[in-house]
């Protein structure tokens, strides 16, 4: 009997952010832990704003995107049921070198990590257009603010567990502001599959994410080692809280609770005109 040809292998290009949820999710892909067959991933690692703008331009097949970014590329990417960063009550925070009200933001100067970030969609949810904004690389917002270069900074990552460290005070917790505003978790971050990949491919690359964070889950102190290579001033019990905030159940599959939070929070950006139009959502997996 002749023998058959052997499965031609698929390149998938993973993007997905430099900081320890991310690595924790993806450390059994990016290690060889996981036969994946006849794919074959290469990761590259980028801010979560960079990954959203190249994911404007379907550039990669697998990719870290923000749910605010998502909106703006759904004719070209499906969200996968999996990989999801939520946060329950807690999220992107606003600090300052002073104690202030909410409403003692109107007006200031704000650094943010990008403006297709979840964390700038809820600002501009929370504080309309009565801001004025500045787009920094995340990981120098502390700075900035400390520097008194800005008046106040929109933070992401490990910045919400060090910003006291640097003297700064807490203004608002936008995760806890929209769970006192809606009673349901802050969805933040998402993995987008790209649709021309085929129906078959986003579901096996799906179903090997899935396979990675549970792999995370099942062997967390290995896990956490590997994330531990991105914890930027992040000693081993902040890593662990840090990584615990955001790769969790939610990570596994978003949910019906999760699915309502997404559709809520894309449906309050388009009312506000944030968003330019009403979102259908499709996950695969």
């Amino acid at each position: 009997m002749p023998v058959s040809a052997p499965s031609e292998t698929i390149d998938i290009r993973v993007g997905h952010s430099p900081d320890p949820d991310d690595a924790f999710m993806f450390h059994a892909l990016a290690n060889d832990k996981l036969d994946t067959g006849r794919y074959r991933f290469t990761h590259i690692l980028q801010d979560i704003e960079t990954l959203n703008r190249r994911a404007l331009n379907a550039e990669l097949e697998l990719t870290a995107v923000s749910l605010h970014g998502y909106a703006f590329m759904t004719d070209k990417y499906a969200l996968c049921a999996c990989g999801a960063s939520m946060g329950d009550g807690y999220g992107p925070m606003v600090v300052a070198r002073e104690a202030m009200s909410i409403d003692g933001l109107r007006g200031k100067t704000i650094a943010v990590p990008g403006t297709l970030t979840t964390a700038f969609l809820t600002l501009k949810l929370l504080l309309g257009d009565d801001f004025t904004h500045e787009v920094h690389p995340f990981d120098e917002i502390l700075n900035l603010v400390e520097q008194k270069k800005v008046d106040a900074g929109l933070i992401i990552h490990e910045g919400q567990l060090t910003y006291a460290d640097q003297g700064l005070k807490l203004v608002v917790d936008m995760g806890q502001w929209w769970k006192q505003e809606t009673g349901l978790p802050l969805p933040l971050g998402a993995n987008a599959i790209r649709r021309d990949l085929g129906r078959e491919a986003m579901e096996d690359v799906t179903r090997y994410l899935r396979q990675s964070i549970q792999y995370g889950l099942d062997h967390r102190k290995e896990a956490l080692a590997h994330a531990a290579k991105y914890g930027r001033d992040l000693d081993e019990a902040r890593n662990d809280k840090f990584v615990g905030m955001y790769v969790n159940d939610w990570t596994l599959d978003f949910g019906p609770v999760g699915r309502e939070a997404v559709a809520t929070l894309l449906q309050r950006g388009y009312e506000a005109g944030v968003i330019p139009q009403a979102v259908e959502l499709e996950f695969i997996g």
